[in-house]
């Protein structure tokens, strides 16, 4: 089993990696798991949103990109 370092960095608890299993990423998400805390690299771009929706129809990215027109009744709302 491989273990890793705790150390206190300022008021924050932080855990020092072992070369093989450092992130190419500057940012990780964090979650527990029972009593395990799981890092996972945060995704750098949307691609696997492909993957979950499947390909967007040409109606549905103009309606995505289309801004509505601000009038005055609705600008008052904010």
């Amino acid at each position: 089993m491989n273990k890793a370092k705790l150390f206190w960095s300022g008021r924050s608890q932080a855990v020092r990696l072992p070369k093989e299993f450092r992130f190419e990423a500057r940012e990780v998400s964090i979650r527990r798991q029972g009593r395990a805390v799981i890092l996972e690299p945060l995704d750098q771009d949307w691609a696997w949103l492909d993957e979950v929706t499947g390909p967007l129809d040409d109606d549905f990215v103009e309606a995505a990109l289309e801004r509505p027109i601000a009038t005055s009744s609705s600008a008052q709302k904010f």
